[in-house]
């Protein structure tokens, strides 16, 4: 029984490593829309913070006029609830655009913040990793030993 449950604890890992690509990801294309989006000055549509204490969370709602003259709204764009406050009572806020991008639009104020979670979530993920990692081979190995 104990040597099936070793074998099944092999998720845990894998999952942390697929957090820890998801994450690489995300700090990667926050970099790139920031390095290499157009700059741009998006009015902010709507603003919800949700103080609950089982349920924090801030989202904004974007419109962009971009250089050919259309409109492009963002919605439901999940900030950090942490930094959130930095876009609170602001009719406009200075983005970067990429379109077609996996990030297409992020807020200039609160963009390196949000990249420097990325990046510090990434780093913790991979640390958990290598952890889960020796700890479910050492289990198997040990199991493998015993039988």
């Amino acid at each position: 029984m104990s040597r099936a449950i070793a074998r099944i604890a092999w998720i845990v890992p894998i999952a942390v490593f697929a957090l820890t690509v998801q994450q690489a990801r995300v700090a990667r294309d926050l970099n790139h829309t920031l390095q290499q989006g157009q700059e741009a000055q998006a009015r902010v549509l709507r603003y919800f913070r949700s103080d609950r204490k089982d349920v924090t969370h801030a989202e904004v709602d974007l419109q962009v006029a971009l250089a050919d003259g259309s409109l492009r709204t963002w919605e439901h764009l999940a900030l950090p609830y942490s930094i959130a406050h930095r876009i609170d009572e602001k009719d406009s806020v200075e983005v970067r655009i990429s379109l077609g991008s996996p990030q297409e639009v992020v807020i200039q104020e609160i963009g390196k913040t949000q990249l420097r979670i990325a990046m510090s979530n990434a780093a913790m993920a991979l640390v958990v990793f290598l952890i889960t990692l020796v700890g479910v081979w050492g289990w198997n190995r040990q199991i493998s030993r015993q039988t």
